[in-house]
């Protein structure tokens, strides 16, 4: 089993995202589970997690009440949101709103960086500085 994410160091979390997909790959291919992933920061309004996923896989049609990336970092995967299939091979950026359901299916071997941004608390107090 995978240790929790670690919290920031301070100002920052630094992650080598070849490392830890070779990781992820070798779990996928000794298990022989189409897809497995790895959550690399949680927060409270924020997370961040790679997912491995085999040729031919997929992650079924859902949603979150955070706004989210898709980010294809490895292979070829096309999204389906919002009443579209989006193309999105390596180096590809998807961002989508609020509670729009989606799913993912991999073309290839692939690996996506998602990102999940909860809403904030509105009703706290702003603070703007002003020079």
């Amino acid at each position: 089993m995978r240790p929790h994410p670690a919290p920031l160091g301070g100002a920052f979390l630094e992650v080598d995202l070849h490392a830890e997909l070779a990781q992820l790959e070798r779990e996928r291919t000794a298990t022989g589970a189409t897809q497995t992933a790895k959550t690399l920061a949680k927060y409270a309004s924020l997370r961040v997690v790679l997912i491995a996923i085999g040729e031919g896989g997929r992650i079924s049609e859902h949603q979150t009440a955070g706004r989210i990336t898709i980010q294809t970092f490895a292979g070829h995967v096309r999204a389906h949101a919002a009443g579209r299939v989006f193309d999105m091979p390596a180096g590809r950026v998807l961002v989508l709103d609020q509670s729009v359901r989606h799913e993912l299916e991999a073309i290839a071997d692939s690996a996506v960086v998602l990102t999940i941004a909860w809403p904030v608390d509105d009703t706290a107090p702003h603070v703007t500085e002003t020079s």
